[in-house]
């Protein structure tokens, strides 16, 4: 297979040694790149117990075979490590700039071992890799580190942290280009672990393709294919433009989960902030979309500025709607702030929300009132500079919320929920409780997406499916499942893979495959591959001692919701308990995860063995 570079960069902090790990053609033929190779590599070089903290956790960087060749929707790279929140391997992606530097970089990825004494960046610049002192830039928020990197290496793109992740903040996460994030997982708490401040990669070679002519001119003509009108409206309006249909579908994440529909969606909305506080689009590598926002506006007297992009939907609805917020300027100000701490906006307003019901209800002691746009920004602050009841939250929502005796943190596995509402999106409701990764709603099936007639003929889904209902949707998730899987594989933009309908794209997303690689797959095959990289990632959380037990959702999601097009449709324990056994036998896994026949039977032969099936 072309299209790669056959080694990742091996980087171990402890003992400042640099050298390349091979990638074994096998692993490349049967997983691709992205997710499935960084998850084959943990497999291989992870004890089964891994304190996320500790030298021994891997931190691995990761491209497909598209990074570095302009394509669109290829401006992306995953991270995947021990999550702090988890205990089990996870996987994290951001768009931008940095996976097509990565991808000229001469190295499919990078794994980073051990801690270093003292804080380090890592450089990768042209072909040549160095670990750098870097006691200078520590407590230098994303903003400020990543310009006095490009300033110090011109044409370089950075991936650094912020103060939230060299004070191990749960949520801590990632950010390159200033406003993209590798986020819920925690991982920039794990880079921060290791004393490493930051990545720089500045790129120098092309990749070596299967066919580079054909796959110019498919390059060509598939770029086309986002200049209609449709999709240039959503560059315009971006994400956001989901806050107020996702009200009027009563699946809006509002006051904590409590309710689906916000009488203000309209405030914080995609076409309230273009109308208001737009100031530009920016885009990620390769893509004519533009759906990235960049405002400019201020907030009690903090200005937001432009550099540190603009919330998208889900930091609308997490800093908005979630905690009952109309205030746009403040939830502008709450991603700045977040985005220069290096921390999660999903996380951080599932946070947010958590503290003013946990007000609400006096189990704590601060007063902390639903849509105040003052509380929504203090407590960010508070979160990733671990002061007062920050502190505590920082160490995770989950074990607080235990401390003080609340059975309402929307967290699943330790993880906080994203902005879709399972009790009008059930089949996504499975997903959320069966997902090694926890809370995750970007390897899923939107079930809005399958309220049309003949959803995927190409993936045998014709029939139309109710987005209320769970037990007829045991087949599609899984397909959803390993089709979003392999675009992981891949690190392709979700918003630039079209999954249903007649602008159906993946055969010419296999076609591009074929002819960067000279990899040829049919649809049972691609999801194959998609197939082989979730079980990796179940494989790696059994080995972590996660079962069958941990699976399920929030106790809220059983109740009602009291308004909206989504109220009364609760998602009953007993139904999710039989939707979740009907999922492990449609996947061929125990309660520990993929059984040894069905890794074979995947072509992971090399893989069977690896969990160990201890006695319930």
């Amino acid at each position: 297979m072309t299209g790669s570079t056959r080694k990742y960069l091996d980087v171990d902090l402890s003992s400042g040694k640099v050298g390349e790990y091979p990638i074994p053609e096998a692993w490349r033929e049967r997983l691709v790149g992205g997710k499935g190779i960084a998850a084959r590599i943990l497999l291989e070089q992870l004890p089964e117990r891994v304190d996320p903290f500790g030298p021994e956790n891997v931190l691995v960087f990761a491209t497909g075979p598209f990074q570095g060749t302009g394509i669109v929707g290829g401006g992306r790279h995953a991270v995947l490590a021990v999550s702090p929140k988890t205990g089990a391997v996870a996987d994290s992606y951001a768009g931008g700039h940095f996976g097509h530097e990565l991808g000229r970089s001469g190295y499919d990825g990078i794994l980073v071992r051990g801690h270093a004494e003292t804080p380090v960046v890592l450089t990768l610049l042209d072909g040549k890799a160095e670990i750098q002192p870097a006691s200078n830039l520590w407590g230098m928020g994303t903003g400020e580190t990543e310009e006095a990197l490009k300033t110090r290496h011109p044409g370089a793109r950075v991936s650094s942290i912020g103060p939230a992740g060299e004070r191990l903040v749960s949520q801590a996460c990632i950010v390159n280009d200033r406003n993209r994030s590798a986020g819920r997982p925690g991982l920039g708490a794990v880079m921060g672990s290791k004393l490493l401040k930051a990545i720089v990669v500045r790129g120098h070679v092309d990749k070596s393709l299967h066919d580079a002519e054909r796959f110019a001119r498919e390059r060509a003509d598939y770029v086309k294919t986002y200049l209609d009108e449709r999709t240039q409206g959503f560059g315009e309006y971006g994400t956001g433009t989901g806050v107020p249909w996702f009200s009027e579908q009563g699946i809006l994440p509002t006051d904590n989960f409590r309710e689906g529909t916000f009488d203000q969606a309209e405030a914080i909305g995609g076409e309230r902030m273009h109308d208001t506080i737009l100031v530009g689009r920016d885009t990620c590598a390769g893509c004519p979309i533009r759906c990235k926002r960049v405002v400019k506006t201020s907030f009690d007297g903090t200005d937001v500025l432009p550099e540190f992009g603009g919330p998208e939907y889900e930091t609308l609805a997490a800093f908005g709607s979630l905690c009952r917020n109309a205030d746009l300027a403040s939830i502008a100000l709450a991603n700045q702030l977040c985005n220069d701490y290096g921390l999660d906006t999903i996380s951080a307003g599932v946070a947010v929300a958590f503290l003013m019901e946990a007000s609400e209800k006096g189990l704590i002691r601060e007063e902390i009132a639903w849509g105040d746009p003052h509380a929504v920004v203090s407590v960010v602050h508070a979160i990733a500079r671990r002061e007062g009841i920050g502190d505590r939250l920082a160490d995770g929502l989950e074990l607080f919320s235990r401390e003080i005796g609340a059975d309402f943190a929307m967290t699943i596995k330790g993880v906080e929920l994203p902005m879709h509402e399972p009790r009008g999106k059930q089949g996504m409701g499975l997903s959320y409780a069966t997902t090694p990764r926890g809370a995750n709603h970007t390897e899923g099936v939107h079930d809005t997406m399958l309220e049309r007639e003949s959803p995927c003929p190409e993936l045998g889904v014709t029939k139309t499916y109710s987005r209320f209902t769970l037990l007829d949707k045991i087949e599609p998730s899984v397909i959803f499942e390993n089709l979003r899987s392999f675009t992981n594989s891949l690190v392709l933009c979700y918003f630039t893979t079209r999954e249903v309908g007649s602008d159906y794209n993946f055969p010419a997303i296999r076609s591009l495959l074929e002819a960067a690689t000279g990899l040829a797959l049919d649809a049972t095959e691609m999801l194959r591959v998609g197939a082989r990289a979730y079980a990796l990632l179940r494989v790696l959380s059994a080995r972590a001692g996660h079962t069958r037990d941990v699976d399920g959702l929030p106790a809220r999601f059983a109740e009602p919701l009291p308004r909206g097009a989504s109220a009364e449709h609760p998602i009953p324990a007993k139904e999710m308990k039989q939707a979740i056994s009907a999922y492990y036998k449609a996947r061929g896994y125990d309660r520990f995860g993929p059984t040894d026949k069905t890794l074979r039977a995947l072509g992971l032969d090399d893989c069977a063995g690896r969990i160990r099936r201890r006695a319930a």
